[in-house]
C-alpha cells in the first residue's frame, strides 16, 4: 500500500509540472528551466551517492534519450493543444506498450487483474483524447503527443531495469537528470541559441518549480519500479491524467465534457483494480 501511495503522490507532482510548463508563454523555455532544475538536483545526488554500477550504464544511455524524445515532442505538442488534450495522448499509450514488452521479455510477474486495470487504465485515457478529432482540434498534436508517449515507454523500461541494476536508485537517477539536463540545454542552444533563456525572473521561478515537482515524481518512480513490476509502477502514474484533467478544468477554464468524465471514472477504476 506505501507503493500505491508514493506513486500516486508521483502521478499528482507529475501533472502539476505538466500544468507549470503548460501556463507559461514560451513552452520551450519552461522545459529549458524544467531540464535546468534536473541537473542542478543530479549533480548533488552525483555527489551523495555512489556511481552507478556499470552493469546500468547501457540502460542509463537508452534512458537518456528516450527522455530528450520525450522532452522536445511534448514541448511542441503543447503549443498545438490542451493541457487535458495533450497529456491524455502523451502519457495514455505508453502503459499499454510497456505491458506488451514485459510480457513478451521481462521477467516481472503481473496478475490478471492487474492486466485488466491496465487495460482499463488505458482505454480511460484513450477516450479522454479522442475529443481531439471530435471536437476538430489541431490534428498536428496527436503525433507530437505519440512520440512523446513512444519516449514515456522506453525510458520507463530502461529506468526500471537501469536502477535495478544500479545498486543505487538515487545515484543512477542523478547520472539521469544531469546527462537529460546537458544533453537537453545544448539541444536548446543548436535549436533558438540565447534566446532560449528567458529574462523574466518569474519565468525562472516557474521553471525551477516544474523542475523540483518534476525530480520528486521520478525518483519516487524509479525507486517503485526496483521493487514492484514495472508495467504496473507505469500504469499506476498514468493516475497523473485525472489531476491533470481536474487542473485543466479548475484552473485552466477548460470545458470539462461526458467523455472526460466517463474516462476519468474507468482510470480510477483501473488504478483500483492495479492496487489490489
Amino acid at each position: 500500500m506505501s507503493i500505491f501511495l508514493a506513486v500516486l503522490f508521483a502521478a499528482f507532482l507529475h501533472a502539476c509540472w505538466n500544468a507549470i510548463i503548460k501556463f507559461g508563454d514560451d513552452k520551450f523555455q519552461g522545459m529549458l528551466l524544467l531540464s535546468f532544475g534536473h541537473g542542478i538536483f543530479g549533480l548533488f545526488l552525483i555527489a551523495v551517492y555512489p556511481i552507478p554500477d556499470a552493469k546500468s550504464w547501457m540502460f542509463l544511455v537508452g534512458s537518456v534519450l528516450c527522455h530528450l524524445i520525450y522532452k522536445f515532442f511534448l514541448t511542441f505538442a503543447y503549443t498545438k493543444g490542451d493541457l487535458s488534450r495533450v497529456y491524455p495522448i502523451a502519457r495514455g499509450t505508453a502503459p499499454m506498450i510497456v505491458l506488451i514488452i514485459s510480457l513478451l521479455y521481462l521477467p516481472d510477474a503481473v496478475s490478471n487483474m492487474q492486466i485488466g486495470g491496465i487495460s482499463l487504465v488505458e482505454l480511460g485515457i484513450l477516450l479522454m483524447a479522442r475529443g481531439v478529432i471530435s471536437h476538430k482540434e489541431e490534428y498536428a498534436l496527436i503525433p507530437l503527443a505519440a512520440m512523446a508517449a513512444v519516449g514515456t515507454a522506453g525510458y520507463s523500461i530502461f529506468d526500471g531495469l537501469g536502477a535495478r541494476a544500479s545498486g543505487t536508485a538515487l545515484g543512477y537517477v542523478g547520472w539521469l537528470f544531469f546527462l537529460d539536463a546537458a544533453l537537453f540545454i545544448i539541444g536548446g542552444l543548436v535549436l533558438r541559441g540565447k534566446t532560449m533563456f528567458p529574462k523574466s525572473r518569474q519565468v525562472w521561478a516557474q521553471g525551477l518549480l516544474a523542475g523540483s515537482a518534476s525530480v520528486a515524481a521520478y525518483s519516487i518512480a524509479v525507486w517503485a519500479m526496483t521493487v514492484a513490476p514495472i508495467a504496473v509502477i507505469t500504469a499506476l502514474r498514468e493516475m497523473s491524467v485525472l489531476f491533470a484533467v481536474i487542473i485543466g478544468i479548475f484552473f485552466f477554464k477548460e470545458k470539462p465534457s461526458v467523455d472526460k468524465l466517463i474516462s476519468a471514472l474507468m482510470i480510477v477504476t483501473g488504478v483500483i483494480a492495479i492496487g489490489i
